[in-house]
């Protein structure tokens, strides 16, 4: 083996194989239970979904449809087969080093010291982002059946049952997850066939001679608003597949992981993919697109098309367990990768302890206190809070899919330098596909300054970077600036190409 793939003397937690657990005693933190591998591969498949497919889907996608016309399915196509190559770059790199901390430490060592700490902390920020979005969005969801009801109380409630379930242990939260997630899928599903057999067999609905394939170019045509409505659509398509990333979070807690996260990297992206093109393509083979409008959800839309007087109330119940999913998921992840951070010395070391349970309690709680926050901020400036949030979030996505595309183009390098073991997980059509990846991802950033709606994600986007990069040089000292150590845990094959 050659001298890279030697187990290094580092901050990480070491990897037993048959405990599945993280010892952290070599840290001299005996108290510390450190993180437990209690997710499945199952869980890790639906907590990817769980927080990719969400609002974005659900009400998200009524923007974009009126973007780029019937043409959306073109760019949610694209799209997918970018964020697929985006999660194969992960999994290469989460199966050499699977920490907990992934692409922050990743980028730390394979980039700079600051890349890791740019994109930990705005990846944490982001699923705050997104969970605030989603739990307010409860507390409206609720009023349709409690409007007497204060929209805090919900919220609250909310809150601290999120809180309650991640404070339990990673294999109830695993669990809970799970069946959050499959609710969703399950409507998802529901809706698409609902929708072939209406266009199938019509039921008696007016105007059904009008529905199927044909209605997605009778008005306008496939590309309504020409290629540059398609372009244009790529800045609201690709946030919709933010949050998939989190598959290389659960690194240190997956059991097995080298069996069990490219299993979920593989699938995953190509059901979310198919989620989206089937569900939106149904949609608009049922309801002309230009019937469809950002005041009401395109689910909605489809129901109340067909006279289903009961879809109001079926899609509250959909879209709360959708948000609770998304939640779930959201502050598992930011706390996991601030947890990471602690380890790298870029955030307060008591991030980095664990409850008995395997919990990162300091993370868990700091996220949940900066999700009440951001609730009172949307709460006291609607307005103002929902642009800044909804900037930093968007941005946020893109950047962290730039720096894993980066880490990894530097790890493939570094690879063949070392002559280090090939990989076991490698990303497919190297190195041609990871620049096409690049190329695309920077047209979007490009396309989200060229778009006047979009234009000031990038410049509060921009400040962003510049108000981590003084935090850096000003709070970060040691080893948070020197690169995170990372252990090569490469095993030999019988063949495999680097």
């Amino acid at each position: 083996m050659a001298p890279a793939d030697k187990d290094r003397n580092e901050a990480l937690p070491a990897y037993d194989r048959n405990s599945e657990r993280v010892d952290e005693s070599a840290n001299g933190h005996e108290a510390n239970a450190g993180l437990h591998r209690g997710l499945t591969a199952r869980h890790i498949r639906f907590m990817a979904l769980g927080s990719a497919i969400g609002t974005g889907l659900f009400m998200g996608s009524s923007e974009s449809i009126q973007a780029a016309g019937p043409a959306v399915l073109l760019a949610y196509i694209i799209g997918g087969a970018a964020v697929f190559m985006v999660m194969r770059a992960l999994g290469e790199l989460v199966v050499r080093h699977p920490v907990s901390g992934s692409f922050g430490q990743y980028a730390s060592r394979y980039i700079h010291p600051f890349a890791g700490f740019l994109v930990g902390w705005t990846f944490a920020f982001e699923m705050v982002l997104v969970a605030v979005f989603d739990a307010t969005a409860i507390g409206v969801y609720m009023g349709f059946w409690f409007p007497g009801v204060p929209r805090w109380i919900w919220v609250l409630a909310v809150v601290f049952f999120i809180a309650a379930i991640n404070m339990i242990g990673v294999k109830v939260f695993g669990e809970l997850e799970f069946w959050f997630a499959l609710i969703k899928i399950v409507a998802i599903i529901a809706l698409i066939a609902a929708g072939i057999a209406i266009i199938i067999f019509g039921f008696g609905i007016a105007d059904h001679d009008q529905m199927g394939p044909q209605a997605l170019v009778d008005n306008g045509g496939f590309l309504p608003n020409g290629f540059w409505g398609l372009l244009s659509s790529f800045t609201i398509v690709m946030f919709a597949f933010g949050g998939i990333e989190i598959i290389g979070v659960t690194a240190g807690e997956a059991q097995n992981p080298k069996q069990v996260l490219p299993k979920a990297i593989n699938s995953v992206p190509v059901r979310i993919l198919l989620f989206y093109v089937l569900t939106l393509g149904v949609i608009m083979c049922i309801l002309p697109w230009n019937q469809i409008t950002s005041e009401i959800s395109p689910f909605v839309a489809i129901f109340d098309s067909v006279g289903f007087s009961a879809a109001a109330a079926i899609l509250q119940v959909v879209l709360i367990t959708a948000a609770l999913s998304a939640i779930n998921a959201d502050i598992f992840g930011a706390g996991r990768m601030l947890h990471g951070l602690a380890e790298q010395g870029q955030a307060p070391r008591s991030f980095a302890r664990t409850s008995r349970n395997g919990v990162p309690v300091m993370t868990v709680i700091t996220m949940i206190v900066a999700l009440l926050a951001g609730v009172v901020l949307n709460y006291l400036y609607p307005d103002q809070a929902l642009f800044l949030l909804g900037a930093l979030a968007t941005f946020a996505t893109v950047l962290v899919w730039l720096v894993i595309l980066a880490a990894h183009i530097r790890m493939k390098k570094a690879i063949a330098e070392e002559a280090r073991l090939p990989s076991e997980f490698p990303m497919p059509l190297w190195p041609v596909g990871s620049w096409i990846t690049v190329a695309f991802i920077v047209f979007v950033v490009v396309m989200v300054g060229i778009v006047p709606d979009s234009r000031p994600a990038l410049w509060v986007g921009l400040l962003w970077v510049v108000a981590l990069w003084l935090c850096y040089f000003a709070f970060v000292r040691g080893q948070g600036r020197r690169p995170f150590e990372l252990t090569d845990r490469t095993e030999p094959m019988g063949s495999g190409k680097n």
